[in-house]
């Protein structure tokens, strides 16, 4: 009697409490992929806010270099104004363009190369760079835990119930990866 007493009680309180823990996993799993994007966007903005002064570094000493600066430019306000995951990371490979094509213009100018704010602000730009990578790359691994939780069996099923659905990864393109295999090109 006590042996089944124990099970009729006992299973459905360890499912139970098997579900619960399950459930608060996935939730937490969820969180760490939220906070690991917005370190992304935090990342972004900051270059973002880098842009202005370095074009106006760079304008004082390329002036007829404008095109190159309005890609700049636009790229910059893509970022700002993007309003998913997906369409920052197109706007940020946009803008990673715009730059490299920038830097690659300002090694036509020694005056600007040699300028205390250029080299400052390219500093910094390569330091948010490598913060944007690595953001990216914990992004991208925490992301994966999650997407891998979701699918193990049973979590599968406590998964499909409370309706969690996978994390994007943040990949290149097709063109994308292209492109970041050639070297900018410059038209003078």
């Amino acid at each position: 009697m006590n042996l089944a007493l124990i099970l009729v009680v006992g299973l459905p309180l360890l499912l139970v409490i098997y579900l619960v823990s399950t459930y608060n996993n996935l939730v937490s799993k969820r969180e760490k992929v939220n906070e690991a994007s917005s370190d992304i966007e935090v990342q972004l903005k900051r270059r973002a806010d880098l842009i202005p002064n370095l074009v106006e570094v760079v304008k004082g000493y390329a002036a007829h270099e404008k095109e190159v600066l309005e890609k700049v430019t636009e790229a910059r306000n893509r970022l700002i104004s993007a309003k998913t995951v997906k369409e920052g990371l197109e706007a940020d490979n946009m803008l990673t363009e715009a730059l490299k094509t920038l830097f690659a213009v300002a090694e036509n100018y020694p005056d600007l190369k040699a300028n205390q704010n250029f080299l400052q602000l390219q500093e910094e730009l390569v330091d948010t760079e490598d913060k944007i990578q690595a953001s990216r790359r914990f992004y991208n691994s925490v992301a994966q835990e999650y997407n891998t939780n979701l699918k193990i069996f049973p979590n599968s099923l406590i998964a499909s119930i409370f309706g969690f659905k996978p994390a994007e990864y943040f990949e290149l393109s097709y063109e994308e990866k292209e492109s970041a295999q050639k070297p900018p090109e410059i038209k003078f």
